[in-house]
C-alpha cells in the first residue's frame, strides 16, 4: 500500500538519482554517486539549505543591474528586459547546485503564473520571482497573502482594476479556484462543493482597492520586495470598500468586517485593508480542503498525476495534516514526501503504481537536466549570454517543446501541471516530440553568436573521455552501461542494452576494433572523426528513446 514511512539506510544510485531529478533540475554522474551513499535525511539537509539571493540580472546595455528600480532611459526596452530576466531565471536553475530553491521557485511560477505579454514590466516579474525564492520552501499561506498584492499579479489577472465603486471579480475566482481551495463538484446553481459565487463577490469586495505600482516605490515590510499601493493619499484607502463582507455556511457564515480604529472619516486604511486580508486568508486555511489541494499541487508536479482513493487517503490527506501541523510551512511536507516509501517505489501495491520513471519530463526539466547532466558550460558575456545563448537558442528549444517560458495559456498556468484528464501527458503531441528528439542534435551543433563564437556545444567525446564521466571508453559495453545507468531511471532490459551496443555504438564494428579507435584517438595516432561520429549517434539515439523523456 502507499505509505509515507520513511526509507532507512543509504540512498542507492536509483534512488538518489530519482530523488534529484525530481526535487532540482538535474544531476550530473559525480553528484548520483555522492548522494547514493547519504541517507535521506542527510540527502534533505543538503538540498534545503538556505541560499544566498542571487545578484540581478545585469542590462547589457549599461552593464548594471537596472533592478529592483524602475526602468530608465538608459536602459534597453523593456522587451530586451524581459529576454535578459528571463535568460537569468534559466540561468540560476543551470548553475545552482544540489538545492531544491530553483525548483520551488520555478513550481511557484507554474502554480501562481504570469504572462509577460499582459503584464509588459520586466521589473515586476523580477520581483514577483524574488518573492517566490524567498518563500521556495516557506509558508504557502504566507506567500499567498503577499500575492494578493504582488505587482505582477495585480496586473495579470486585473485586480488592479477592482474598485469599491466597480468591483472586478477575475482575481478573487481565480484565487479561491485555483490556487488555494479549489471548486468541487458543482452542487447547484452558482454553488460548488468549497464555495458559492457569492463567496467569490464577498472576497472580490475584500480584495478591492489594490493599485498595481510600476513606480515600486512601496515597499512590503516582511519581504522587502516592492507591492501594490492600497493608498493614495498615505492615508485613506479610499478605492477599498469598507461594507461588511458576509459569507456563506461555506465558511461558516464568516462575517469580515473593518476595524473602527482602522478608518478614517468612514474609509478603510491600508492598515485596515490588510487587517481584512488578513481574516479573508485566514477563513480559506481554515478550511481542510485548502491543505489538500495544495498537497495534491505538489504531489503531481513532484510524484505523478494520477491520485487515486488510495493516494488520496494515504498520501494527500496526511501530508495536508502535517501542512496543518505546521502552520503552512512547506519545508516539513517536502521532506515527509521525499522521505517516503511511497515517493520510491517501496511497498506500493501494484506495479502500476510505480513512481520512478514515471513523468514526463517537462521542456525546462528535459533541456536543463541535459545542460547540467553534461556540464555545458556558457558565455560570460552578458549580451551572449541573456540575449543569445538563452534568448535565441534555449528558449526557442523550450517553445518548440510547447512551453513559451512566461506566456502561458492562460491563469491556470502550462497545461500539463493542470489540465485533467491528460496532465503532463499534454508536454507530447508529433511536434513536440519531435523537437524534444532533436534536443541532442541542437546541443551538438551548438549555438553560435553574430560573429561565430561558440557559446554553447555538447561535445560527447570530451564528456566520455573524462573518467570521472565513464571509467573505461575503450570498452563498449562500460561505456554504453555507464551511460544508461545514469541517464535512465531504470535498468533496460539485455536485449534494449544489446541493441544500443550493437547496433548503436559499434553499428558495423566488432568490439575490439572500437577498442583500438578509441584507443588511436587517446594516443594522438588519429584524430576524433570516427569516435565522435559513433558517439554522437549513440547519444542522439539514448536521447531519442522514452527511458531519456521520462524521469
Amino acid at each position: 500500500m502507499a505509505s509515507l514511512n520513511a526509507i532507512t539506510g543509504q540512498l542507492g544510485l536509483k534512488n538518489a538519482a530519482h530523488f534529484l531529478r525530481r526535487a532540482t533540475f538535474g544531476p550530473t554522474r559525480t553528484t548520483i554517486d555522492e548522494f547514493a551513499s547519504k541517507t535521506v535525511t542527510e540527502a534533505l539537509a543538503d538540498i534545503m539549505q538556505v541560499l544566498p539571493v542571487p545578484d540581478p540580472p545585469v542590462d547589457p546595455k549599461t552593464g548594471e543591474h537596472w533592478l529592483p528600480k524602475p526602468v530608465e532611459d538608459v536602459n534597453s526596452g523593456d522587451d530586451s528586459l524581459f529576454e535578459y530576466f528571463k535568460g537569468w531565471f534559466m540561468e540560476q536553475m543551470r548553475t545552482t547546485g544540489m538545492n531544491i530553491t530553483e525548483k520551488m521557485t520555478f513550481f511557484w511560477h507554474a502554480f501562481l503564473p504570469a504572462d509577460h505579454t499582459l503584464i509588459m514590466n520586466s521589473t515586476s516579474l523580477y520581483n514577483q520571482n524574488a518573492l517566490y525564492r524567498q518563500y521556495a520552501i516557506g509558508n504557502v499561506k504566507e506567500l499567498l497573502t503577499k500575492v494578493c498584492v504582488d505587482n505582477a499579479m495585480l496586473k495579470y489577472i486585473d485586480n488592479t482594476l477592482n474598485d469599491k465603486d466597480s468591483p472586478n471579480e477575475n482575481f478573487a475566482r481565480e484565487f479561491m479556484e485555483l490556487y488555494t481551495i479549489g471548486k468541487g463538484p458543482q452542487v447547484g446553481p452558482e454553488d460548488y462543493t468549497n464555495y458559492t459565487e457569492d463567496d467569490v463577490k464577498q472576497a472580490a469586495r475584500v480584495l478591492t482597492g489594490v493599485k498595481h505600482n510600476f513606480d515600486f516605490d512601496t515597499i512590503d515590510p516582511d519581504t522587502t520586495l516592492p507591492r501594490g499601493k492600497v493608498t493614495l493619499d498615505g492615508l485613506q484607502a479610499s478605492r477599498h470598500d469598507p461594507g461588511q463582507k458576509t459569507f456563506t455556511d461555506k465558511f461558516n457564515n464568516t462575517v469580515i468586517e473593518p476595524d473602527p480604529a482602522m478608518m478614517i472619516d468612514g474609509m478603510a486604511t491600508e492598515e485596515g485593508f490588510f487587517d481584512e486580508l488578513s481574516s479573508f486568508v485566514d477563513m480559506i486555511y481554515e478550511q481542510e480542503e485548502t491543505s489538500k489541494f495544495f498537497c495534491r499541487k505538489l504531489y503531481r508536479f513532484f510524484v505523478y498525476y494520477k491520485i487515486t482513493e488510495e493516494i488520496e487517503d494515504d498520501i494527500i490527506a496526511p501530508l495536508a495534516a502535517t501542512l496543518r501541523n505546521n502552520n503552512f510551512e512547506v519545508k516539513p511536507v517536502l521532506e515527509q514526501l521525499f522521505s517516503s516509501e511511497h515517493f520510491y517505489d517501496i511497498n506500493n501495491s501494484a506495479t502500476t503504481e510505480d513512481n520512478i520513471g514515471a513523468l514526463i519530463k517537462s521542456p525546462m526539466d528535459l533541456t536543463m537536466g541535459t545542460f547540467r547532466f553534461f556540464n555545458l558550460s556558457m558565455p560570460t558575456d552578458y549580451n551572449d549570454l541573456y540575449h543569445v545563448a538563452y534568448g535565441q537558442g534555449i528558449s526557442r528549444l523550450l517553445t518548440n517543446q510547447v512551453m513559451d517560458f512566461y506566456t502561458p495559456i492562460d491563469v491556470a498556468g502550462y497545461p500539463p501541471y493542470h489540465q485533467v484528464p491528460a496532465y503532463n501527458r499534454n508536454w507530447i503531441s508529433p511536434n513536440s516530440l519531435a523537437q524534444r528528439y532533436n534536443l541532442s542534435n541542437e546541443l551538438i551543433n551548438g549555438k553560435e553568436n553574430e560573429s561565430s563564437v561558440m557559446l554553447y556545444q555538447l561535445d560527447i567525446v570530451e564528456y566520455v573521455e573524462n573518467t570521472a564521466n565513464i571509467s573505461d571508453a575503450s570498452n563498449p559495453t562500460t561505456l554504453v552501461k555507464e551511460l544508461t545507468d545514469y541517464m535512465f531511471t531504470q535498468t533496460i532490459p539485455q536485449d534494449r542494452f544489446d541493441y544500443f551496443v550493437n547496433d548503436v555504438l559499434l553499428d558495423t564494428l566488432m568490439p575490439e576494433e572500437w577498442t583500438e579507435e578509441w584507443n588511436d584517438y587517446v594516443n594522438g595516432i588519429t584524430d576524433d572523426a570516427a569516435v565522435r561520429s559513433q558517439l554522437e549517434r549513440l547519444l542522439n539515439s539514448i536521447v531519442q528513446t522514452p527511458e531519456y523523456q521520462l524521469f
